[in-house]
């Protein structure tokens, strides 16, 4: 039996285009839900959040309910954009490729859309904050799907959870820059102020950065990577690939899909469905969680995401040789398991009293550190694995559409999730509410995979692992 060997340096090239996704969703999910905090509460009560907040803290809970209104209703554009985008991706053919006009098209219009936001923001232009908004997600749904389509396309199905970490690491270097710009371009610097005349630079800044990257990574990826000639060189590694995936029963192309792989779609993207809601509902309100309820400044949010971003990276780039020990199930479950336990000891963190900042922030918990490297470290070995689970379901012919498969279940969750957290902080009028509804959504999702997925492994696959994996790049 040929072995099988990872191409690490084209898969690194590969990995630009989640450099830029991440790079554009880390500025989104940290800056939009402020946004929208801070200007529901200017049109609702006639203050900033700010005031709102000295004012009566409970009513900015009650604003949470209209941002995770908005903040769903572009997650359901998506929703069905990603199946559409990826079905249509597989039967596109042109020169430079079946992905790549749709990453190239989606990167443009994103990038130039993007900035406008906080522009809209400033000026107080809530329609076109929100117009905005939208157009930035769905034309990155029309990138975000074919992008992410392009690695299963040209890597053989057992190497795709060791090819899935390298993606993601990629992806987690875009989100830490974004996040250092946070550090230093605190958001608390000009939400937490009464006149933001000529700050306008502090909020544009990273928006303008994340457009210029992105086309900078969509075009690296353009110039490196030329699909139609590595179909080609790669389909006899993909037709070996095919022999020893694991699937309960051979993918063919000819035959409609077999009642035991259907069986295991479903199950994984139930399972996903839950875990996103999790991870979506803390990464929306986060931001909003360390302001508003530990009054601590933005920059430590910032710090949280580059140390869970760090777990991450670790356990991207070894959950590929665990999944090979223990198999993706197992893998999976440990990761979700530690997650959920992470976000219990989240209900014991508390504000402190001790004021660090130059306006009035509260020294931020040390506590919340160690459950983010937890929550980090667990949260990778769950994504590394859990995409390559479901294309392997699939034949080449639709990578595609069980991408948008695989998006179409996450996007699903998030939107519903920032409605129904939204709607729980209004009814509690506790911010407690986040990790508690978190974590039993992870420990639901656990549960639900460990049941019904099966650990099903390649043991006859013979990868070429170490220094000899890196030997063949070209």
């Amino acid at each position: 039996m040929r072995e099988l060997k990872l191409n690490y340096k084209r898969t690194f090239l590969i990995g630009f285009a989640f450099f830029g996704i991440l790079l554009l969703w880390q500025v989104y999910d940290s800056w939009c839900p402020t946004f929208l905090t801070d200007i529901f509460a200017h049109r609702l009560y006639g203050m900033t959040s700010a005031e709102l907040k000295q004012s009566d803290p409970g009513l900015i809970l009650n604003v949470q309910w209209l941002v995770g209104i908005i903040m769903a209703c572009d997650n359901l554009a998506a929703l069905i954009l990603l199946p559409v985008f990826g079905s249509l991706s597989d039967r596109t053919h042109t020169p430079i490729g079946k992905r790549m006009p749709y990453i190239l098209t989606g990167t443009l219009v994103a990038a130039i859309a993007f900035p406008f936001i906080p522009l809209f923001f400033h000026n107080h232009n809530i329609a076109g904050m929100i117009f905005m908004m939208a157009v930035v997600l769905i034309f990155m749904m029309m990138y975000r799907n074919p992008a992410v389509a392009l690695m299963p396309d040209i890597t053989p199905k057992p190497l795709r959870a060791r090819a899935n970490g390298i993606i993601n690491i990629m992806g987690y270097l875009g989100g830490a820059f974004a996040t250092v710009l946070g550090l230093f371009l605190k958001l608390s610097d000009y939400i937490n102020v009464t006149d933001r005349a000529g700050r306008l630079w502090l909020i544009e800044t990273p928006f303008i950065a994340g457009s210029v990257l992105m086309v900078i990574s969509a075009l690296v990826l353009f110039f490196t990577v030329r699909e139609n000639e590595l179909a080609v060189e790669m389909a006899e590694d993909m037709a070996e690939g095919e022999r020893q995936a694991a699937v309960a029963t051979p993918v063919d192309d000819g035959a409609p899909m077999s009642r035991a792989n259907r069986q295991m779609l479903l199950a994984i993207l139930g399972a996903e469905f839950l875990w996103f809601m999790a991870d979506n509902a803390v990464g929306t309100y986060i931001g909003n969680y360390v302001i508003y309820y530990l009054n601590a400044s933005s920059g430590a949010t910032m710090i949280l995401t580059i140390i869970g971003g760090l777990a991450s990276v670790i356990g991207f780039a070894f959950g590929g040789v665990i999944a090979d020990k223990i198999g993706r199930k197992w893998t999976i479950t440990a990761g979700l398991a530690l997650s959920a336990a992470a976000l219990l000891v989240m209900i014991l963190v508390r504000p402190t009293e001790t004021v660090t900042g130059a306006n009035g922030e509260y020294a931020f918990p040390v506590l919340l550190y160690g459950v983010w490297v937890l929550k980090g470290f667990g949260m990778s070995l769950v994504h590394i694995c859990s995409f390559p689970m479901v294309v392997e379901l699939c034949s080449s012919a639709k990578i595609g559409r069980f991408t948008g498969y695989y998006y179409a279940s996450s996007m699903a969750a998030q939107t519903v999730t920032p409605i129904l957290l939204g709607f729980i902080f209004m009814r509690s009028g506790v911010w407690h509410a986040l990790p508690v509804y978190a974590a039993v959504l992870l420990a639901v999702s656990c549960l639900l995979f460990t049941l019904l997925v099966k650990n099903i492994r390649a043991g006859k696959i013979a990868n070429t692992r170490g220094l000899e994996a890196i030997g063949g790049d070209d």
